[in-house]
């Protein structure tokens, strides 16, 4: 067969450029396929029958065909769209004189009890300007299943409500829903309340997590994560709260005392997606998370533990080996978490400083890894002064770094699984967050267990939301 003259080949060639926007609208695979049989007919009719055309054409076959299958296994990135969280209304408000007068009313206190819990508020680090829900500033409190319903839609619904406003989004447009309260599990449980209040779709897939302490908020957002790597063009909202009215504790014990000193309302919404089009209209993307505990050691599985009294009144006790549990577990999850995302020089000087001080010298100081090499800022537990500033002392954190975690224990006290939102919520409105910058979030739950996410912010964060906590 004679070659093709100049003038056919270039007749051959504009056919397959016309053809090749219809070839687009076939699978990847097909249209690989089709270049491939295009170009060796074009060979063919050429007479190029050397050997090595055809090599390299199926070389670039087999590798388009592999880079697609190894690219179409790797799931979507997750991104953070938007947050939202609550500020209770300022009826709710307890300054510690209410909050004693009112204990002190209390028939189920004795002078003993109250006086402790008079030093635990002096010592704790809140404000005057914490909130309780209403069914705690009756005397005595109202502790009933019906009260503890009406607390939960008290702080849920307007949640749910600013998130899809913000976010411009309608509950036909939810496609997973994950609500976590560790105290109150009622039936039907919280998410079957979102999910009749909104009316949301049939095939909704919606989880409730209870029993998980402050941890769950991160762990809910773990869930989700992991959900939406395995269902593309999805949209889930997290939903974190935990309801103060069930949790309240009446009698003498002081270790359950605490909880009625320190946690405060509280509530907050999360809405990730992966589907392509939030990339540019999310806050954050979510680029690693881990979770680790350590509920198979008996230290920290009761270091903070639901059980009743001597008289038989349900309340959670705080152990003295609280602190003790909590620093074993955050050193064993942040030595895992800095092996996968700091860089190779940190890794090598803490390794090397520990081969020192075992071998060579048992005074020197073993080197602590700088996670600011990564991160430029920290959301971290706010359940009580005195932790905050042990995970700050462990990870070398200044007072700048801390300043989140503390001013929110402060303004709004310890709102257990809720409380990193309202840490990012005040960087945000600082304007301290910009692009590029990484947040590491870590929470911290009874169990004892950890969870980290690692936030990169993907805009520059104008903070103009009018309902924002810290407006």
């Amino acid at each position: 067969m004679a070659a093709i003259s100049q003038h056919e080949y270039g007749l051959l060639f504009l056919n397959l450029i016309h053809i090749l926007p219809l070839s687009t609208m076939l699978s990847k695979p097909t249209f690989f396929a089709f270049i491939i049989v295009a170009f060796e007919a074009l060979f063919i009719l050429q007479q190029w029958r050397h050997p090595i055309f055809h090599f390299l054409l199926l070389s670039y076959f087999f590798f388009a065909i592999k880079t697609y299958f190894l690219k179409s296994k790797q799931p979507r990135p997750v991104y953070l769209v938007d947050f939202s969280c609550y500020k209770p209304p300022s009826k709710c408000k307890v300054p510690f004189s209410t909050f004693i007068h009112h204990a002190s009313m209390i028939e189920a206190f004795d002078t003993e009890s109250v006086e402790f819990m008079a030093k635990t508020l002096v010592s704790s680090g809140l404000s005057q300007e914490t909130y309780l829900p209403p069914a705690l500033h009756c005397i005595p409190p109202k502790t009933h299943h019906r009260e503890s319903i009406n607390e939960a839609q008290m702080v849920l619904f307007p949640v749910m409500d600013e998130l899809l406003s913000k976010t411009k989004l309608s509950p036909h447009d939810i496609d997973i829903l994950i609500v976590n309260c560790s105290g109150f599990c009622p039936s039907p449980s919280l998410s079957s309340i979102i999910i009749n209040k909104y009316s949301m779709k049939s095939d909704i897939k919606s989880y409730n997590l209870s029993g998980m302490g402050c941890s769950a908020g991160t762990i809910g957002v773990d869930l989700a994560q992991n959900l939406l790597k395995t269902h593309e063009n999805k949209t889930a909202i997290v939903l974190s709260t935990e309801i103060l009215s069930t949790g309240w504790y009446s009698g003498h014990e002081k270790p359950k005392l605490i909880l009625n000193c320190v946690f405060r309302m509280g509530g907050a919404g999360i809405l990730l997606s992966n589907k392509k089009q939030a990339e540019n209209t999310s806050k954050y993307k979510l680029i690693h998370s881990l979770r680790t505990q350590r509920a198979y050691d008996d230290t920290a599985y009761y270091a903070v533990y639901r059980e009743e009294d001597s008289r038989g009144i349900l309340g959670v006790t705080f152990n003295k080996d609280l602190l003790q549990a909590v620093s074993e577990t955050l050193r064993s999850h942040i030595t895992l978490l800095g092996s996968q995302i700091l860089p190779f020089t940190e890794q090598f000087f803490h390794v090397i400083s520990i081969l020192r001080k075992k071998l060579i010298d048992k005074s020197a100081e073993i080197y602590t890894p700088s996670f600011k090499t990564v991160v430029q800022h920290f959301c971290l537990p706010s359940s009580g002064k005195p932790l905050i500033r042990e995970v700050a002392k462990g990870l070398n954190l200044n007072g700048r770094d801390i300043e989140p975690a503390l001013m929110t224990l402060h303004r709004f006290g310890n709102q257990s699984s809720s409380s990193w939102w309202y840490e990012l919520g005040y960087m945000e409105g600082k304007g301290r967050v910009k692009k590029g910058d990484k947040i590491w979030v870590l929470g911290l739950g009874t169990g004892i267990k950890c969870c980290s996410l690692v936030l990169e912010c993907l805009r520059p964060i104008v903070e103009d939301d009018k309902k924002s906590p810290w407006k």
